[in-house]
Formats: structure tokens, C-alpha cells, sequence
């Protein structure tokens, strides 16, 4: 039979009926799970679902590939150290376009579609906006048809589950895959080998010219899982490649026959330690060591790989190469991939150093995430010496080479070669990844339109100085499918009941929804849709924290990374403002604040805030004055599921940072396309959403920018707002007084006392703006029919944020890849 015909007739004899689903299901949990109706468990269930859907992919996975070959088309690689891509069920069965035949088809197993993806762990590939970004983009390049890999880290325990124990963060392990993954497959055959540490054999060839090889014994085995990423409603199933690491000695037989059963073990698990655990803690050298294993194991593996995929096309034929790979840096993290393909070219393929820096510097584009000095990653070069010493001698060469034309565009601008300088002189020399990310990308982002402007005027001003023409911007935007569709069904439903279901594929359909802003009836029918995620929400938090929450109150929430700069802080301040307002005897609009997010293990003062958000919402529920008024409530372990639940539910968005710190974000975008109203700053993309939404249906607060700058230049007193501001002193001085913590009063000084003598990211310079600002949110609220239209607008302007859109931007402005539908016949 050809291939042609087999594959039209398995997705026939699979088939998307409710019978056919109801065989595989019964099928999967005989011949699968060995189990029988009376001995199946409820995740041995989902897993016979899951496996099910799974089958109805691969066929299309696999075509996919084949025609990829076929074609010979341009692929797009995205490397990323993490893919926060959450539960897989719900998306999978959306995209496939099977939703109603398996809601029926589960029924006959006594469960809902529902129930079985609470049985889905969410998979622990990463930590916050960067992963979860990733896994938007994945869904985005396969619904647009683009031929695109990503690749990643196959972490065995994710970042970890946060637990909340007498107001404190614990930190419990997150085994993600202690049960089955039924989305994924291994391909040993295709295992690669990753070189650590070593020496460097340098020697003159026959020819005159310098030769480098790396000698080591120091071997990592590589080993790809695959997972299939497909778009919606379309036959292209992308690829989305995570890598284990294995020991290349498997068992220390030496070792062990001398009874030394410890060291038979312990080369093993140090190899294998590298894709243990996303984010080992750096506070230690070890830690930082391991860091950067894991950086080095996912570009080496990755760069051999896509090398591999290439040759077996064109072998030998090196000019092709960047028209044939695109390979996308998701921040600096996969920056030594540049070092790692100059190896390969220069090393093992022979080729000369022109050549090669050409074909890479044509090849790789670089996004930035962050606009803070600090978080740019630097690595001591004796970390180089010990790991990668071969990448350290190219890196020093692509530096020499680089200065010399800065040097030659600048004549005697010292100053400017140091500033520019790929490595970072001092008592101990950094390796600046960014700034190589830069010099060997021929395309460099940001992801709003405020921070590609700052990373051109301040913090790449002399690489844009240098190459206008590589820096450009692609706003973020997240994918609504996941964010609108599978996490808001009841909002989806009433939304495609008035103009049809096409926005799910093109977002800029929404825009429709706008003309229904002045329908009552259906203002009417989006507050009940509201109400109903909130209730939804209300009984998750009832069943999984015993809480219990007024949904007759303003669902005001912040669910982020637990960050200085994003400042929870700002929001908890304010939430004590409102309790000392009730205490006073005045009146407020009945208000629920949550607040969700996880602190880094070593970041100190980010666990501390989270202390005091629980301390003062154990006030606040103590307090009878507050009952029905004010409830703040700390949601635990915040994750991708939990946020689908949290989202839907929320009227009032909080993005507060302080402007010029946040790149981008894009809970931002998810919560004002389920209609929450934003309070928020002119930061990341808040800009360009107040420009769409407009500036009546968003709440707007704090300095801006360049009176950031202007305050810090002059030199910033916070202590100065304290004084003058009888409120906000009032508020700190009962924070100091012990009042949220009277067994240990002294135990949140240190908050206030860092607010008051440094305030790096000036929450008392915006708190009486803010405050201000959430009078003005009150009293819009008590106003619900005033509210709705502004809701609806908000979801009918936001179709810019899609990320089909900065996708699609991408395609076509930094990789030039086309897209290549699939057929099956």
C-alpha cells in the first residue's frame, strides 16, 4: 500500500465519532493499561483518553514531517530553556476539532472532559511569562502552518510546588513525571552526544592554517522526547523536542566490582543532574556550574541536531544553510548555540572562519525578555576554562574580530570598546551573553514597542548605534485558543453566538463583538457569564484552599512571578489602606483582592512580601468590620492550569510595575481578552493595549518612563513621600508596629525600612496615583452596567495580542519561513 493511501486510511479507521472514541478508549484501557472496567483507576482513565487523542496525531505528525522533507522547506527552530506549555488534553482535543465526540464519548466512562483534565499534571517546563510565551508560540507556528521545531529541556522535576504554611512559602519537590506522560515518545536512535571540560589540541594543517580540536572523556548522552504540538484545525502537528540527559558510562562496573557500590552510582547521577530540575538554586558555585551544563546540554544537542537534519538534505552544501534554518534564541539563555555551530563549522566540518561566522551570523535572531541590567547574564570565564574551553577560545575570536570593527568605526573610543567589549574586564572577566547574542544574531527584538525603544536609547544604545538595521520589535501576544477558548468556554460561547467562531483563528475577527457594547440584553448576558467564572473560581478555591469568597465583590487579581520590580507589594499596601478606610468607618465598594505567584527559593525579600500578603489577609479575615467588604486571599501554587481557572474570573487585572522594568507581559493581554479591566502603568505592552483599548477603558496610574529617569537622576528620596503623605505613613507605621505580626513585630521592618531608604522601584513615588487610581475602579464598579460595556470592549480591541499576529511578524520579517499546509491525501 503506498504511503499516500495508509495514512488517509488509519485516520479513517481511527475516526472522530463518538463510537470510535468509545472503541479506543476500551481498546486503550485493555490492551494499554491491562485493566478492566472494574479495576481502572480515574487516571488510568484520562490516560486511555489521552492516548486516544494521541493516535489521532500522529498520523498527521508524521505526514507533517514527511512533508517537510519532501518540500525542503526553510525551518524555524525555537530554542528556549523553558516551555511552560501546562496540561496538553484540553488544548489537543480543541485544536483537533473533537471536543463535542469525546465530551460524549467520556460520558460513557461516568466522567466529564472536565474531571478528566484535573487528572492532568501540569507539565513543569518552566517558571513564568518566557516559558508560557513559548508554548503560545508553539500553538501559533502550528495553526500558521509554519514548519517549526521547538527545543527544550526534558526537566524531570519542575520549578516546585509552592505550599503555604503558617503564611510562609514552602517549597515541595514538583515530580511532574513520577505518573505516565501520554504525550510523549522517546527516539533513543536519535541520542546525541554532548562534550564537557577537556583540552583544546591546536596545529598547523598542510595548508598553513590553524586547527583546533576538543579532546574529552566527559560525555553526556543527549536523549530527544517528542512531543506533538498541532495546530488548530489544521492538519500540521509540529514538533516540540525536549532533551534528557543520560550518563554516557551507564554503571561504574569497575567501581562496583571493587565493592564500591557509591562511585558505580555517582558519575551516573551527576550526568544525568543536568535535566533533574529546572532552575537549581545559583546561590552556590556548584549551582551556577550546573546552570550552565544545562544551557550548553540544550544547545549542543539542539545545534547537532538541526546539523544532522540538514546535511541529510544537503550535505556539504554550507551556503544553504541559513535558507534553509532559522534558529530563534528565547533570551540569552541558548546564547552559547553561536559559539556551538562556529565549533561545528570550523571543527568538525572544516570549514574557514568567514565562511562560517557568515553562514552563522545569517542564521541565528536573538529576543530579548528583560530590561534590567542585573538579569543579563554574565558567566565568569574560568566557568569556560573548567566546561567549554573550546567555546571560550571562539568567543575570545569572535571578540577580537568585533572590536577591531568597532575600533575602525570609532578610532581611539576606548571608552565605547569597553562598553561594548563581549567580555566584561574586572577582578573576575564575564562573559557577556547578551551582547554575544547581539554580535552573532542578524536580527535582535524586543517584545513591546516601549521596551524595543529603551533597549535602542539606553541599554544597547551602542550596539543599535552600531546596526540600526538588526534591531526591530515584535510585541508579544498569547494564544486564543488556550487563553480564550479553552479557558473561558462559557465567554467563547456567548461571543461566537453574536459573530461566529472564526476569532478563534483570527483574532481581528473580534473586533465584531464591538458594536454589542451598546446591547443591554447582551451586557446583560457577559456580567452572567462573569459571574459564573466566578463562581466557578469561588468553589476551586472552596475545594483545594477552604476558602471561601464573596462573588458579589470586585475580583481584583495579580497572579505573576513574585517580584520586587512587579510589586505585589504596591497591592498589599493598598489593600491595608482599604482595611484602616473600613476601620475609620467609611464606606467601600466590597472588594476580593488576590494575589498568586511563586518566589524564587534564594530571593529573600520576594518570600517576605509574600509573608506579609498572608499575614494582613489573616487580619483582614479575623476582623468582622471587614466581612462582606474585604477579603484579601493569597492563591497557592499559581500554575497554567490554576491560571485558566483565575482568569475568566477576574474583573479588575492589576499590572503595576513600575514603568521601564517590564519588557512585556502577557497576563496583561490574557485577562483583558476574558474582560478584566486593567489598572496599570505605561509599561510593556500596558502602552500599545491602553493605545487599542482606549484610554476611558483602562486604568491608568504612575509616573511614566522618563519622569522615572528624571526622579532617579535627580536623586530619589523616598523617604520624602513618607513624610508628606499621612496616609501611606500611616499605613507603613502599622506594618512597622507589628500589628499584622505580634508574636514576631519585628518580623516585616525590613520591607519597610528597604521602601524608605532606597525604594528601587519607587512604590511610594506612585502609591498616592495608585490609591487615587482604585478610587476611581470603585466607583466605575458600583456602575456594572457602565462596567460591562467596558469589558466587552476591552475583549472586542484586543486583537492585536494574538500570537498568531507576532508570529506571523516574525515569519515574515526576521526568519522569511513560509508557511506549508499538510494534506493527507
Amino acid at each position: 500500500m503506498a504511503k499516500k493511501e495508509k495514512a488517509k486510511t488509519n485516520l479513517e479507521v481511527l475516526g472522530n465519532t463518538v463510537e470510535a472514541f468509545k472503541k479506543a478508549f476500551d481498546d486503550h484501557i485493555h490492551h494499554t493499561l491491562a485493566r478492566d472496567e472494574h479495576t481502572v483507576t480515574k487516571h488510568e482513565k484520562f490516560l486511555a483518553v489521552a492516548y486516544s487523542v494521541r493516535d489521532r496525531l500522529i498520523d498527521r505528525w508524521i505526514k507533517t514531517q514527511e512533508t517537510y522533507y519532501e518540500k525542503d522547506v526553510k525551518r524555524v527552530y525555537y530554542l528556549s530553556l523553558e516551555f511552560l506549555i501546562g496540561r496538553t488534553l484540553g488544548n489537543s482535543v480543541l485544536n483537533l476539532d473533537v471536543e463535542k465526540a469525546v465530551e460524549e464519548a467520556v460520558d460513557e466512562l461516568g466522567m466529564t472532559l472536565e474531571e478528566l483534565r484535573e487528572e492532568e499534571v501540569d507539565a513543569g517546563l518552566g517558571n513564568g511569562g518566557l516559558g508560557r510565551l513559548a508554548a503560545c508560540f508553539l500553538d501559533s507556528m502550528a495553526t500558521l502552518e509554519l514548519p517549526a521545531t521547538g527545543m527544550g529541556i526534558r526537566y524531570e522535576y519542575g520549578m516546585f510546588n509552592q505550599k503555604i504554611k503558617d503564611g510562609q512559602q514552602e517549597e515541595l519537590p514538583d515530580n511532574w513525571l513520577r505518573l505516565p506522560n501520554p504525550w510523549e515518545i522517546a527516539r533513543p536512535a536519535n541520542s546525541i552526544k554532548v562534550p564537557f571540560g577537556g583540552y583544546v589540541i591546536s596545529w598547523t594543517d598542510e595548508k598553513g592554517k590553524l586547527r583546533n580540536r576538543w579532546e574529552t572523556k566527559d560525555y553526556v548522552i543527549a536523549l530527544p522526547y517528542d512531543t506533538p504540538i498541532p495546530g488548530y484545525r489544521n492538519n500540521t502537528v509540529n514538533n516540540l523536542r525536549l532533551w534528557s540527559a543520560q550518563s554516557a558510562d551507564e554503571f561504574g562496573l569497575a567501581y562496583f566490582n571493587n565493592g564500591d557500590y557509591l562511585a558505580a552510582v555517582q558519575d551516573m547521577e551527576l550526568s544525568e543532574t543536568i535535566s533533574k530540575v529546572l532552575y537549581p538554586n545559583d546561590t552556590s558555585v556548584n549551582g551556577k556550574i550546573l546552570r550552565l551544563r544545562q544551557q550548553y546540554f540544550l544547545c549542543s544537542a539542539s545545534l547537532q541536531d538541526i546539523v544532522r537534519r540538514f546535511k541529510k538534505s544537503h550535505e556539504g552544501e554550507w551556503k544553504l544553510f541559513p535558507e534553509k534554518v532559522a534558529i530563534q534564541l528565547n533570551d540569552t539563555h541558548p546564547a552559547i548555540s553561536i559559539a556551538e555551530l562556529m565549533r561545528i563549522l570550523l571543527d568538525e566540518e572544516g570549514l574557514e572562519w568567514d565562511e562560517a561566522w557568515d553562514i552563522t551570523t545569517h542564521t541565528f535572531a536573538y529576543t530579548n525578555h528583560t530590561l534590567m541590567p542585573e538579569a543579563l547574564e554574565k558567566w565568569p570565564v574560568s566557568f569556560f576554562e573548567k566546561l567549554l574551553p573550546r567555546h571560550l577560545q571562539i568567543i575570545y575570536e569572535i571578540n577580537s574580530r568585533f572590536l577591531a570593527k568597532v575600533a575602525l568605526k570609532w578610532p581611539g573610543d576606548t571608552a565605547r570598546l569597553t562598553r561594548m567589549s563581549l567580555i566584561q574586564e574586572g577582578n573576575e572577566k564575564m562573559i557577556r551573553m547578551a551582547y554575544l547574542s547581539i554580535v552573532g544574531s542578524f536580527a535582535v527584538n524586543g517584545v513591546a514597542a516601549l521596551h524595543s525603544d529603551l533597549l535602542r536609547t539606553s541599554l544597547f544604545k551602542d550596539f543599535y548605534e552600531f546596526w540600526p538595521e538588526k534591531f526591530n520589535n515584535k510585541t508579544n501576544g498569547v494564544t486564543p485558543r488556550r487563553w480564550v477558548r479553552k479557558a473561558d468556554p462559557a465567554m467563547s460561547e456567548l461571543v461566537s453566538s453574536k459573530i461566529g467562531d472564526g476569532w478563534v483563528k483570527d483574532l481581528d475577527e473580534i473586533k465584531k463583538l464591538e458594536k454589542f457594547a451598546d446591547d443591554a440584553k447582551f451586557r446583560k448576558q457577559f456580567l452572567a457569564v462573569k459571574l459564573e467564572n466566578k463562581k466557578r473560581l469561588a468553589a476551586y478555591l472552596k475545594r483545594t484552599q477552604n476558602v471561601d469568597v464573596n462573588v458579589n465583590t470586585l475580583f481584583d487579581i495579580q497572579v505573576k512571578r513574585i517580584h520586587e520590580y512587579k510589586r505585589q507589594l504596591l497591592n498589599i499596601l493598598h489593600a491595608i489602606h482599604l482595611y484602616l478606610e473600613i476601620k475609620d468607618g467609611k464606606k467601600i465598594t466590597p472588594r476580593t483582592i488576590m494575589i498568586g505567584g511563586k518566589a524564587a527559593p534564594g530571593y529573600w525579600m520576594a518570600k517576605q512580601i509574600i509573608r506579609l500578603a498572608n499575614a494582613v489577609s489573616a487580619i483582614i479575615d479575623s476582623d468582622p468590620d471587614c466581612k462582606g467588604k474585604l477579603q484579601m486571599v493569597f492563591l497557592e501554587n499559581y500554575r497554567v492550569s490554576f491560571a485558566e481557572k483565575i482568569i475568566p474570573a477576574a474583573e479588575l487585572s492589576e499590572q503595576i510595575s513600575t514603568a521601564g522594568t517590564e519588557a512585556s507581559g502577557t497576563g496583561n493581554m490574557k485577562f483583558a481578552m476574558n474582560g478584566a479591566l486593567t489598572i496599570g502603568t505605561l509599561d510593556g505592552a500596558n502602552v500599545e493595549m491602553r493605545e487599542v483599548i482606549g484610554a476611558d477603558n483602562f486604568f491608568l496610574f504612575g509616573l511614566t518612563v522618563e519622569e522615572v529617569q528624571d526622579i532617579l537622576a535627580k536623586g530619589y528620596r523616598p523617604r520624602d513621600y513618607y513624610e508628606k503623605d499621612d496616609d501611606l505613613r500611616r499605613v507603613l507605621d502599622l506594618i512597622t508596629s507589628g500589628f499584622f505580626c505580634p508574636d514576631h513585630p519585628e518580623s516585616f521592618r525590613p520591607i519597610v525600612d528597604k521602601l524608605l531608604s532606597s525604594d528601587p522601584f519607587l512604590l511610594l513615588a506612585d502609591y498616592r496615583s495608585y490609591i487615587e487610581c482604585q478610587e476611581q475602579v470603585a466607583k466605575a464598579y458600583e456602575d456594572q452596567d457602565k462596567w460591562a460595556k467596558m469589558a466587552i470592549l476591552n475583549v472586542a480591541r484586543m486583537g492585536k495580542f494574538s500570537s498568531d499576529r507576532t508570529i506571523d511578524e516574525y515569519a515574515k520579517e526576521i526568519w522569511h519561513a513560509k508557511a506549508c499546509p499538510i494534506s493527507l491525501k
